[in-house]
């Protein structure tokens, strides 16, 4: 059996644009990974190679029906060593093809394969919004091909059950979405090379979806707090008392790191620190007009970057209102990579993310907690 090589090969774009800042704006943590995929799978049957083949051994014609479609699947591991780059093996099952011949003089040939094996890529992800990714792969995969021939009435055959192992390339694409920090849905399309274990090189096609799981969750520690969020007002009373002092307001400043997971809007719980504002407010209705203003660094795109810190600095104001705290009272706003606290020159990137860190915050400013000592 042949199965013929098809000539277009699966592109991959999303490799070739990992260099740009986009794929810089979204990312996972680095850490192990495991998934599993099941989907359909396609040989193409060179049955113009097996008619001359039987034309060649005295038959004076043949009709064939071929069996090229199978499910297939896979269950791979690995380990995600940067934002953008990971590292992934597993065992696949292509699935099992084959065909059926009529021939002149009467008799059939049957032949059937069997493929599975093991891979090893390297896998590339390039984000397109909070939740979803795109993503390329390359690798080899180790293939055992088992094909089984059996002949009836005139159809005599020599060799039934060849086997081959051999390793050959593997290409692939997908689509990623994320439903939460630990757990994502994949669909993709492959291009396993093979060899059927009677010479001949050609592709098998899956298409398939699954789901991943990430170990372990985030392996980044938070971010310190910075000074500018530490400072606590003290007002000492001596007799006689002086008149009460007047409102005293501060900017508070909260790494964006400590409230969010990266590239994310959706606040880490709990939030002790957004608790002890929200009680302040709650103290003082006389204190309006609290604006809370959301910032990010420079990797990744103007656009991007200043809808993500609007999405941040309204997820604040969300939560001081489930607080108690009256909405009306509170403005949100983001302002992207704007006012930087740091600049950094560094070229490696998680020397720069690092660098970065302080630049992506959420700061809230006209309001002051007060501690009054007796």
């Amino acid at each position: 059996m042949k199965l013929t090589k098809v000539t277009s090969a699966l592109g991959l774009a999303a490799l070739a644009s990992l260099a740009g800042p986009g794929a810089m704006a979204q990312g996972q943590d680095s850490g192990w990974y495991g998934g599993a995929n099941v989907g359909r799978s396609a040989a193409t049957i060179d049955d113009e190679r097996i008619n001359r083949g039987l034309l060649g051994s005295g038959f004076r014609s043949s009709t064939i029906n071929d069996d090229d479609r199978s499910t297939g699947y896979k269950i791979f591991g690995g380990y995600q060593l940067n934002r953008n780059f990971a590292v992934e093996g597993g065992y696949f099952d292509l699935g099992n093809f084959g065909y059926t011949a009529t021939t002149v003089p009467a008799g059939t040939l049957d032949g059937r394969i069997k493929l599975r094996g093991l891979n090893l890529d390297l896998v590339g992800t390039v984000p397109l919004s909070e939740k979803f990714s795109v993503f390329g792969r390359a690798g080899l995969n180790y293939a055992q091909a088992r094909d089984s021939f059996s002949g009836t009435g005139a159809v005599q055959v020599a060799s039934p059950n060849p086997r081959k192992n051999d390793t050959n390339y593997k290409l692939g694409l997908g689509l990623q979405y994320a439903l939460s920090e630990s757990l994502a849905v994949r669909a993709e399309a492959e291009r396993y090379r093979v060899n059927d274990a009677i010479g001949n090189r050609g592709h098998i096609d899956l298409v398939s979806v699954g789901l991943i799981y990430r170990f372990g969750g985030k392996t980044q520690a938070p971010a310190p707090r910075m000074a500018a969020a530490e400072q606590v007002r003290e007002i000492v009373a001596v007799a006689p008392p002086p008149p009460p002092p007047a409102p005293r307001f501060e900017k508070y400043t909260l790494s964006a790191t400590e409230l969010f997971a990266f590239d994310s809007a959706e606040l880490r719980l709990p939030q002790a620190r957004l608790d002890e504002i929200a009680s302040a407010l709650s103290r003082h209705a006389e204190v309006n007009d609290i604006v809370i203003t959301g910032y990010t660094d420079r990797i990744g795109s103007s656009a991007y970057n200043q809808k993500l810190s609007e999405r941040r600095a309204a997820a604040v104001k969300t939560y001081l209102a489930s607080k108690g705290v009256d909405a009306a009272r509170l403005k949100a706003q983001g302002k992207g990579e704007a006012d930087p606290v740091v600049t950094c020159t560094d070229r490696q990137l998680p020397a720069l993310i690092k660098c970065l860190e302080p630049n992506r915050r959420v700061e809230v400013e006209n309001i002051t907690i007060e501690r009054r000592v007796q």
